[in-house]
C-alpha cells in the first residue's frame, strides 16, 4: 500500500510501449504532441525498468490497452493508498477504460478497492501527491470540482489532511509542479506553489518551464529518476546532495508524460 510518495519504492506496476503509443490515430484527442519512436520509447522504458528493479522494487509490466495509446503512463488511472486503490475517473475522453483495465490489474495483485470517482467527477492520479499526513490534489483541467470533492471525502475518512491548489490551464498536472522528496520534504515549482501549500514541509523551489519540472520519480532513501532533459532540477537535487539517476525518456515527453507517469506505485515503504 501507499501511504506517502516520499516512502521507498516497493512495488510499480509499468507498461511497456510495444505498439499503442506509437500508432495514436488522433494525436489531439490523446493529448500527444508527436508520436514516439517506436524502438526508442521501448529501449527508453527497458532503462526506467532496469533502474527501478536495480533500486529493489518490484516492477510487473502489464499490457498497453488496446486502442489506448496513453495507457503507457499508468499513473492516472488509479491511485494507491493506505488502505487500497481508489477507482478514479479520467479526464481526458479517449483515455476513458483505462480505470477498468487498472483495476483489473490491481485486483489481480490482491489489492482492494477502497472507493471509486462517479461521473460527473474525474480525477487523474497524476493530479494527487500524498505526502505523509497531508494529501496535495490539484484542480486542473482533467481533475474537476466534483472529483475533488469526491476524492477528498475518501481520502479524509482514512486521516489525510487534504490541500487542493488551483492549477493554470497550461498545467497539465499537479505532479509537474510538486512532487515529495522524502518523509517532510517536497520539491515545489515556486511560480505555481505558494508556501501556504506547502506549510509544515521543508520545500526546495524550482523554476518551472521548458524542460524543467517537478515530474520526477521518487525512489526514496534521498535517491530520484529524473528525464536528462530537466537539467536543472537534476543539479538543484544533487546540491542538495540528493542521488539523481538521470535517464532519456524523451519519447514520453513527445506525449506530454514525465518519469512519474510512467509509474503505478502499488506498495511503498519506510
Amino acid at each position: 500500500m501507499v501511504t506517502s510518495e516520499g516512502d521507498r519504492l516497493q512495488r510499480v506496476v509499468v507498461c511497456t510501449p510495444n505498439k499503442e503509443y506509437g500508432r495514436a490515430d488522433n494525436r489531439k484527442e490523446h493529448n500527444i504532441g508527436k508520436l514516439g519512436d517506436p524502438g526508442m520509447a521501448i529501449e527508453q522504458h527497458d532503462r526506467l525498468k532496469s533502474r527501478l528493479k536495480a533500486f529493489g522494487a518490484e516492477v510487473i509490466d502489464v499490457p498497453e490497452m488496446v486502442g489506448h495509446p496513453n495507457s503507457v503512463f499508468t499513473r492516472d488511472a488509479s491511485l494507491c493508498t493506505p488502505e487500497g486503490y481508489i477507482n478514479l475517473r479520467l479526464g481526458l475522453a479517449t483515455r476513458r477504460g483505462e480505470e477498468a483495465w487498472m483495476a483489473e490489474v490491481l485486483e489481480g495483485l490482491k489489492v482492494p478497492v477502497v472507493g471509486q470517482i462517479l461521473a460527473p467527477g474525474t480525477v487523474e492520479g497524476g493530479d494527487v501527491v500524498l505526502a505523509g499526513k497531508a494529501a496535495f490534489i490539484g484542480r486542473s483541467v482533467r481533475t474537476n470540482k466534483n472529483g475533488v470533492e469526491q476524492l477528498s471525502s475518501l481520502l479524509e475518512a482514512m486521516g489525510y489532511e487534504v490541500r487542493v491548489i488551483e492549477l493554470p490551464d497550461t498545467i497539465l498536472h499537479l505532479d509537474k509542479v510538486l512532487m515529495t522528496l522524502g518523509p517532510d520534504r517536497v520539491l515545489y515549482c515556486k511560480d505555481i506553489i505558494s508556501p501556504k501549500h506547502i506549510k509544515g514541509f521543508d520545500g526546495v523551489e524550482i523554476s518551472c518551464g521548458g524542460n524543467s519540472t517537478a515530474n520526477i520519480i521518487c525512489l526514496g532513501d534521498g535517491e530520484f529518476i529524473v528525464n536528462h532533459a530537466n537539467s536543472m532540477v537534476a543539479g538543484r537535487l544533487e546540491t542538495e546532495e540528493f542521488v539523481v539517476h538521470a535517464l532519456d525518456l524523451g519519447e514520453f515527453a513527445k506525449g506530454m508524460g514525465g518519469p512519474n507517469c510512467l509509474i503505478m506505485p502499488v506498495a511503498r515503504g519506510a
